[in-house]
């Protein structure tokens, strides 16, 4: 069984070490690991650590005399951003399974034991895209909800199920190719729930309630500075929240349906788009949009100004 962790990297150099250490610590557990690096124009020294991970592990090869069961491959592109650079690595992707791995996050120590595990008890599932493992901090605790072991999907998780904070998601390649990151207007960044939501509306994914992987937010990280994402990518937030009022609302808790409204309106601004109900779907969203249009238009003008 072979996994490909896609990482999307930019000046991340001093971090891929962590990540490198962590996907070498859970080899023993005999999955077959590709790691794929995309350089999204990096000016420090990140070729030049990946080089030495690839040196290293050649060396290792001869020391053995066989083959490793873990290979790097490093690719460049002028800085487009990490979902330009997520949607080139999935099309070189040769994994039956593909993750993502941010070059700020690594792997718990038996990460790749949990998802091999997880991958056979799951084998013959067939309606869905993938495994949703949680996300721990440096710290040890759980970046959102302790979920059950069930099949649902990311949309009812976060919208119906009061779920929250991250996830990290195993993908079925076969699946995760048909999909990618959709960006507007040459942005840079879209949310990643947009793809999840569209793949829900064919498949749904399996919660594992263990943690395979560690976050370590950085400063000059997207979560970090989700201001200035969401003035500078204002377009692709704005879709997504309308394809979200689209759907259908039944079980959906009214903070979430709450929320939806609210950065609708929210982009609606930044985007300067006109004001449509047509493109909401409930009838009780409708009400709740011409309510709060007028007040969220001006509390995003004084919070953006």
């Amino acid at each position: 069984m072979k996994v490909s962790v896609l990482t999307a990297t930019y000046n991340r150099a001093e971090l891929l070490k962590n990540l490198y250490n962590s996907i070498l610590k859970n080899i023993k557990f005999g999955l077959d690991i590709e790691w794929l690096i995309m350089d999204d124009g990096s000016t420090d020294e990140t070729k030049e650590i990946v080089q030495n991970f690839q040196n290293e592990l050649a060396k290792q090869m001869l020391i053995k005399d066989n083959k490793n069961n873990l290979e790097i491959k490093y690719f460049n592109q002028e800085n487009q951003g990490k979902m330009a650079a997520i949607n080139k690595l999935v099309e070189k992707a040769t994994g039956d399974y593909i993750m993502d791995c941010d070059s700020d996050d690594y792997f718990t120590n038996n990460a790749f034991e949990i998802m091999k595990k997880s991958i056979e008890t799951c084998k013959d599932e067939k309606d869905i895209y993938g495994l949703c493992f949680l996300k721990f901090d440096q710290n040890g605790n759980n970046m959102g909800n302790k979920f059950e072991n069930k099949k649902t999907t990311m949309f009812d998780l976060y919208f119906k199920e009061g779920e929250d904070g991250e996830k990290a998601i195993l993908f079925k390649s076969d699946i995760r190719k048909k999909y990618k990151h959709e960006l507007e207007h040459g942005e840079k960044f879209v949310t990643e729930a947009r793809m999840f939501f569209k793949m829900d509306e064919k498949y749904k994914l399996i919660c594992i309630n263990e943690p395979i992987m560690i976050c370590e937010y950085q400063n000059d990280g997207y979560t970090k500075n989700i201001i200035n994402e969401f003035k500078n990518n204002p377009y692709g937030y704005y879709k997504f929240f309308e394809e979200i009022l689209q759907k259908d609302f039944k079980g959906v808790t009214f903070n979430k349906r709450l929320y939806a409204i609210k950065h609708y309106i929210l982009f609606s601004y930044l985007t300067k788009s006109k004001r449509n109900l047509s493109k909401i779907r409930n009838i009780k969203n409708k009400i709740l949009f011409s309510i709060l249009y007028v007040p969220g238009i001006a509390m995003t003008k004084i919070k953006f100004s």
